[in-house]
């Protein structure tokens, strides 16, 4: 559980919620990546400390696990705190609530980026001197992230592009339109009767305007799902594996 988490309260909107009224993946990762960017903001380590060094935070990976899909509601409360960094990783937790309920735990990885060489920086050199980003420190109930591999014998593929809208500050595709590629290749009969249980996503490559999306599907099971985003190069984006209810 998250003690001494910084707290946003976020309004579902219509637009939100798909026909069952259930909360959109794609508006959940927005609302993550807002907090987590608001958060990091107050902490000193966010887009003002970032930017003027050439330095982005890229995200990793994430681990959701759901008590209830949010269904029905009008407000979320989203809560999170920075779980401090290992030598190439930084660590940053999630809670859903409705009301007092908690709904999710969410784990998260992230990555700091250098602009200039494209490459991956030691947190602790990008915070040289820096008090308000601590090591990270293992704890019981921490989420374990899923050792995710591409299936070789894909059932289903669509193919995607990335448009304008779909870019975000950094220059490429905002990882929330990554889980909208992933999932639309399920058919709308299975989305309409199912929702998440547990999700792991592993994003490795950025996806630029222009550039050709191509998303597989492979069922596990009746209720395990794994997909793959690929580039036209056949470069892997995302490896995504979700548990439905």
């Amino acid at each position: 559980m998250i003690k001494n988490g910084y707290d946003e309260i976020f309004e579902i909107k219509y637009s939100d919620k798909d026909q069952n009224l259930a909360l959109k993946p794609f508006a959940l990762l927005n609302y993550l990546q807002d907090i987590a960017v608001n958060n990091a903001e107050d902490m000193g380590f966010g887009y003002s400390y970032m930017t003027p060094r050439h330095l982005g935070w890229y995200l990793i990976k994430y681990r959701m696990e759901f008590i209830k899909y949010p269904v029905d509601i009008d407000c979320i409360k989203v809560r999170t705190k920075s779980r401090g960094y290992n030598k190439l990783f930084a660590y940053r937790d999630f809670e859903l609530y409705v009301e007092d309920e908690l709904i999710a735990r969410i784990a998260s990885l992230w990555a700091v980026v250098d602009f200039d060489t494209k490459s991956m920086l030691p947190i602790a050199s990008a915070f040289e001197g820096f008090d308000n980003l601590g090591p990270y420190e293992k704890e019981d109930d921490d989420l374990a992230f899923s050792k995710l591999r591409a299936s070789d014998t894909p059932q289903n593929t669509k193919e995607f592009e990335v448009r304008y809208d779909d870019i975000d500050t950094n220059g490429h595709a905002n990882n929330g339109h990554y889980i909208v590629w992933a999932l639309e290749t399920l058919d709308f009969d299975f989305r309409s009767k199912h929702t998440i249980k547990n999700i792991d996503m592993y994003f490795k490559k950025e996806a630029c305007y222009g550039e050709k999306v191509i998303s597989e599907l492979t069922f596990k099971d009746d209720l395990t799902t794994s997909h793959v985003l690929k580039n036209s190069a056949g470069e892997e984006l995302l490896l995504l594996e979700c548990e439905w209810n």
